[in-house]
């Protein structure tokens, strides 16, 4: 199977407008987390929240006029990554690949009261928003969307790969995002699973997660001479399993996480213990942990240290698995173990390597992504330096 490269990334989030701002707050243990009260809720909560005055920073110099904060986080984030190597949607075999789950949701509670009309129900459509963001770009191809709960991004990646592998596209730019609504924190309240402190991933103390908004890019290609330098990774193999268990509850084993691992380790023919660390979905509720904590061990790989970023930005939905996956390929690039932050007592039943403090670990080759979502969606990736 033909090798995928990265080209370029971008991470657009709370901290910073480019990856490598984004990875100098992460690696120095600085949060974009902020008080957040929206209407819907009763007190305030720790968020990842992009700032008016932030996203007029991000979007300076586009011509944005009549778009959403969606579709300018999107276009500000894959116009910086497409500054960083020749590439272009423009270009023949070059596929846009956009990750979320809710898009421009926010059209509700501008619009509260009102019935959409049929042009704002194109609006809130998926695959329109990719539209729009394409011809900002006069993208060549018709874009894909990929929507699956909170593995969208990482299954994006995926889907990426094997689109490549195919032989349908030479190039595949995949830009990832959702925003903080109403809709979407009323939604978690519901399920009482918003913490009012900052979230502990795999801590005995987590109560819940943090939301967040922000938007990724990552272009791919097939082409070894437009590998970024500054991002010397390939993208290894793949897994997605289902837990079939509940719509909003995790499996209780963690089979079928491990199912997903044990295939991205296969598929990159690799043994578990080549493994050098995981970068978890890790969002400090009381299931999801305890749940990947049993996948890893399942899947052989409890040895590897284990890191969460959820406390650097929250859950970001639909652009976590793609944003994860890129502050997590510049820490295996420097050999980085990444602190989570919040983390002080090992709450969950299996044991992991987990420190609340970053630490150099040379001779890195190898990492693996977890995500996991409603309806007991999960996927696992591997990334390699090389």
């Amino acid at each position: 199977m033909q090798p995928v490269y990265v080209a370029a990334d971008n991470i657009t989030s709370p901290l910073g407008a480019t990856t490598a701002q984004n990875y100098a707050a992460v690696s120095q243990g600085r949060s974009g987390l902020q008080p957040l009260q929206l209407p819907c809720m009763e007190t305030e909560l720790p968020a990842g929240i992009i700032l008016p005055e932030q996203l007029a920073a991000y979007t300076a110099g586009l011509t944005v006029q009549g778009l959403t904060k969606f579709e300018q986080l999107v276009i500000a984030s894959i116009n910086e990554a497409l500054g960083q190597t020749s590439i272009r949607l423009s270009q023949p075999r070059t596929l846009l690949l956009l990750s979320t789950t809710k898009g421009n949701i926010d059209w509700l509670e501008q619009h509260a009261g009102q019935v959409p009309d049929a042009a704002a129900l194109r609006g809130m459509q998926l695959y329109d928003t990719a539209a729009t963001i394409g011809a900002y770009f006069q993208a060549s191809s018709p874009p894909l969307v990929v929507s699956n709960a909170c593995i969208s991004g990482l299954l994006a990646i995926l889907t990426a790969k094997r689109l490549m592998a195919s032989g349908q596209y030479d190039q595949v730019v995949i830009a990832g995002a959702d925003i903080l609504t109403q809709f979407v924190v009323s939604g978690f309240s519901s399920f009482h699973a918003l913490s009012s402190q900052v979230c502990r991933p795999f801590d005995v103390a987590r109560n819940g997660l943090n939301l967040g908004e922000a938007a990724a890019t990552l272009v791919l290609t097939n082409n070894p001479a437009l590998q970024s330098p500054v991002s010397n990774i390939r993208i290894g193999g793949g897994g997605v399993s289902n837990d079939a268990n509940h719509i909003s509850g995790p499996s209780r084993t963690g089979a079928e996480l491990a199912l997903a691992l044990q295939k991205a380790i296969d598929n990159t023919e690799l043994s578990p213990k080549e493994i050098a660390f995981i970068s978890a979905h890790g969002t400090a509720t009381p299931y999801n942990d305890e749940m990947e904590a049993k996948a890893f061990g399942l899947a052989g790989i409890a040895h590897a240290p284990v890191f969460s970023l959820k406390g650097y930005y929250g859950h970001t939905l639909g652009a976590a698995g793609l944003l994860e996956s890129i502050v997590s390929m510049h820490a295996l690039l420097h050999n980085c173990l990444l602190a989570t932050p919040g983390f002080e007592t090992l709450g969950v039943s299996q044991p992991l390597d987990i420190s609340n403090q970053s630490r150099y670990q040379p001779g890195m080759q190898h990492f693996i992504k977890t995500t996991s979502g409603f309806g007991g969606c999960n996927a696992a990736m591997v990334f390699s330096k090389f």
